[in-house]
């Protein structure tokens, strides 16, 4: 038997977020800050010899199995494995199927606001990739993501989480028509990087949302010609220039005030981006010493990024207590999705 696994890590949108979303993204350009950290979406393939199919989501506990042909449903909630399986087949293998087992799992929950849906897919490719030996680059990884996801099951969303899981690290992203995206990687001194994971809080807010209802407002919002949604991104767009500059430079008061600014931009984009349970947590952590905060994602719910003064952290903590929330522990990382056979 022939086994691989693979894993990708999470990000956190730092600024610009949703300004990688069509049409925005075609029409003037997108760019967004983000970081991938230490927690991950994994897969792993495993060869079968009885012609059949097995997708098994192991944290949702959910199976789907078929017979392995050239095109598989995907009416079912493991439509994402399903559609990284038929991709694989019809671009690399000439529309022979092959028999096999995958399974995933993530450290997060779905609609955590990480990109968790996103990594996955780029988890599936890279293991698959491993398994079949294809020579897939991050740029074409990261691209088929987005086809399978955005293009062929038409889900919601931008451009980012894709890149994010494929690269890993620091990274400015471009966005622009006809998919162009540029990586520009930030080489950060690592005294810069421990100062930020010193003052970093991710806060589960307790609550996960699906990102497309939110993602389809913003989109409503460029092609009606909604000034304020647009001025919004304008923004963001700007602001992940300047967040680029305080992380190059460690000013953290500034990054601060970069992510204090970015979530007002965010919340002009769409009504449903923020709600009472999200900024009675920040409002908490702010009185209480923060820097800034925003959510990292579409918004609605998921993780709530806030940083800190290390020495406020404690009494940060302290605040987020009367909240129903859990605090995640987590570095940031500079690798990206790689994936290794087992022996």
């Amino acid at each position: 038997m022939i086994k691989v696994r693979a894993k990708a890590p999470l990000r956190l949108g730092l600024a610009g977020g949703g300004t990688d979303v069509a049409p925005y993204s075609d029409d003037f350009g997108g760019m967004v800050l983000n970081a991938t950290v230490s927690l991950h979406a994994y897969c792993t393939v495993a060869s079968r010899d009885d012609g059949q199919v097995s997708f098994e989501a192991l944290d949702i506990e959910a199976v789907f199995t078929h017979a392995a042909t050239p095109v598989l449903p995907v009416d079912h909630e493991l439509a994402l494995i399903a559609q990284c399986y038929n991709r694989i087949v019809a671009d690399y293998c000439k529309g022979q199927p092959f028999a096999c087992t995958i399974q995933t799992h993530a450290d997060v929950p779905p609609g955590s606001g990480l990109g968790s849906s996103s990594t996955m897919v780029v988890a599936v490719i890279t293991a698959l990739a491993e398994f079949l030996r294809l020579p897939l680059g991050e740029y074409e990884i990261a691209h088929l993501a987005f086809v399978i996801e955005r293009q062929d099951l038409g889900l919601a969303g931008g451009k980012q989480d894709q890149y994010a899981a494929t690269f890993g690290g620091f990274n400015l992203m471009e966005f622009y028509a006809d998919d162009r995206v540029i990586i520009n990687p930030l080489r950060l001194r690592r005294s810069i990087v421990s100062e930020l994971e010193a003052g970093l809080i991710l806060y589960f807010s307790g609550r996960s949302r699906a990102s497309a209802q939110i993602i389809d407002e913003q989109v409503r919002n460029v092609k009606s010609g909604a000034t304020k949604s647009i001025d919004a991104m304008h923004r963001l767009k700007d602001q992940a220039r300047q967040m680029k500059e305080a992380l190059l430079l460690g000013d953290f008061p500034a990054f601060g005030e970069v992510m204090r600014q970015g979530w007002s931009a965010k919340r002009d984009m769409a009504s449903t981006i923020s709600n009472e349970g999200i900024e009675a947590v920040l409002d908490a952590a702010m009185a209480a010493g923060a820097h800034g905060g925003k959510i990292s994602g579409a918004g609605g719910g998921g993780f709530i990024m806030i940083s800190v003064p290390p020495e406020r952290k404690p009494t940060v903590l302290r605040a987020l207590k009367s909240h129903d929330g859990t605090v995640f522990n987590c570095t940031f990382t500079s690798e990206g999705a790689q994936a290794w056979t087992v022996r």
